[in-house]
């Protein structure tokens, strides 16, 4: 944190100040119902500060990506913030056009404003190096009419995107207060960690999860414990077949060459990398349990077993330090939560140091109720496990960039 401004450094009073914030939240298809206000309630201590020092705050997010059902635009979210706030939030229907530039350049100190979701703009949605995305439209648009850039999007700092990365090398730019409570609650776990450690990863997002893999093992973890898509893709790389509904979603997600990537983690790291023993298969709703030695069945792969809850249990009882990111199933069904929920009972009744991150995780927490036993639970578990492996975040790095 030495090298990244805070908000205790800079003056932000009668400053337009655009603050880049997760607020990406699950959403019920039917009635568009927003699910979940941890991430919205997350950034309550930037924007109240930044009001308090009476800063005209723009706030800028993503919902979702194309091409999801949850990819939508943020007229909700702008009351949901107003909500939690207390602190009234008008939202904007475009995010860089005249319209909006013209209600930023009317702002009064104490205002706040929600501009459109980033990614309706096909700039955001590309990973770039910073020096790219500062000549996106949306950097050289709005950094014409704003003064001060603050970065509070820790869940999607692993992300080289425009409105990640852009801004500071533009712009005067600070970390915001959940930004910072995360890189010094991280950075002190990596201090020194407690042998052995485990990471458990799980979720759909199976890229990221596997990148972090390989660099966790080459700097010394000793087991990676894999769930969800991610265990599938690492059951098929070992030559094991899943299934046509299996391999047809990791398809539909863009994973496939994921699967020659965990071939090659697996022939240098094969007794590290722990897969499951046996899986719980979707079968018109019942769960049906069967050894991997069953497969492939033409049956959706959606938990792992009991058999695997009790080894990857039996693993993290004797870790010093565990990693967690994403649900080890469809964790959303109630017939397919069961992988998830023991594991995060065994990770909160461990003696090791504990964090876990990503909203599935986080909410089995929550159900459960043992929040409380978990040492640290980040806002972000895509961000949170790259820099736990020992990756450097863009947006960070990014944020070190000094703009007079």
């Amino acid at each position: 944190m030495k090298d990244i401004l805070t908000l205790d450094d800079i003056e932000v009073e009668g400053k337009t100040v655009l603050v880049r914030i997760d607020i990406n939240t699950p959403i019920d298809p039917k009635t568009g119902k927003l699910l979940d206000d941890r991430r919205v309630r997350s950034h309550k201590d930037t924007i109240t500060d930044l009001v308090k020092k009476k800063a005209k705050l723009v706030l800028i997010a993503h919902q979702s990506r194309p091409g999801e059902a949850d990819f939508t635009t943020l007229e909700n979210h702008a009351r949901w913030i107003s909500e939690i706030t207390g602190h009234e939030v008008k939202y904007v229907d475009s995010l860089f056009s005249s319209c909006a530039r013209g209600e930023i350049e009317r702002m009064k100190p104490g205002e706040i404003i929600l501009l459109e979701n980033v990614r309706f703009y096909s700039e955001e949605v590309i990973n770039g190096p910073a020096d790219a995305q500062v000549k996106t439209h949306v950097v050289r648009k709005l950094s014409k009419v704003a003064d001060i850039y603050i970065n509070d999007a820790f869940a999607t700092a692993h992300r080289s995107q425009p409105s990640m990365v852009g801004f500071p090398f533009v712009m005067k730019s600070a970390a915001g207060r959940l930004m910072e409570k995360e890189l010094k609650s991280i950075g002190a776990i990596m201090e020194s960690p407690k042998k052995p450690v485990t990471f458990v990863l799980g979720g759909t997002k199976a890229d990221d999860s596997i990148r972090a893999a390989k660099l966790a093992l080459e700097n010394g973890t000793e087991y990676i414990l894999t769930g969800g898509v991610v265990a599938s893709i690492f059951l098929a790389a070992k030559g094991y077949r899943l299934g046509e509904p299996t391999i047809e979603f990791i398809r539909g997600k863009k994973m496939v060459e994921q699967i020659d990537i965990a071939r090659g983690i697996l022939s240098e790291h094969e007794d590290n990398v722990i897969t499951p023993v046996d899986l719980a298969l979707d079968n018109h709703d019942e769960r049906l349990e069967i050894p991997v030695s069953e497969l492939p069945r033409n049956l959706k792969i959606s938990d792992i077993g009991k058999g695997t809850v009790d080894k990857y249990a039996d693993i993290i009882k004797k870790s010093g330090t565990i990693f967690a990111k994403g649900a080890l199933g469809i964790f959303e069904e109630k017939n397919f939560a069961y992988g998830t929920e023991e594991i995060i009972k065994a990770i909160a009744n461990s003696k090791g140091f504990s964090v876990i991150g990503g909203g599935h995780l986080v909410a089995a927490a929550k159900e459960l109720d043992v929040e409380g036993k978990i040492n640290h639970i980040s806002s972000g578990g895509g961000a949170c496990i790259s820099l736990l492996a020992g990756y450097k975040l863009p947006a960070v790095e990014a944020l070190k960039h000094r703009t007079v």
